[in-house]
């Protein structure tokens, strides 16, 4: 419980912005928290595909889509930005567990 505690700060400016996230991956540098660490793949990760989808859409001329885009990056950040603040590392549906394998290079 205690590791839980000493991460969630870190975990919580992981979900904040893209750049929230970078810091909080140099705050778990030393010394390193799973706790903090499971949320900064999670936020990555949600950051990544919104960031990826936003401009494949703007290069695809598909300006339809940007609300829905905004719905579900609005849900799955609500969805993380909850489980880091209730302290839990439930991963996020359909792509969290993903996250956590392919961004292993995040300390």
């Amino acid at each position: 419980m205690s590791e839980t505690n000493s991460g969630k700060t870190t975990a919580i400016i992981a979900y904040l912005t893209i750049v929230g996230c970078l810091i909080a991956i140099t705050m778990n540098m030393e010394p390193k928290n799973t706790f903090a660490r499971f949320h900064i793949r999670q936020a990555f990760g949600i950051h990544l595909v919104f960031h990826a989808l936003a401009i494949v859409m703007t290069f695809t001329e598909v300006v339809y889509m940007s609300l829905p885009l905004y719905l579900f990056y609005l849900v799955l950040w609500g969805y993380g930005f909850l489980q880091a603040l209730n302290g839990k590392t439930k991963p996020l549906p359909v792509l969290g567990e993903h996250f956590q394998k392919w961004f292993t290079f995040i300390p």
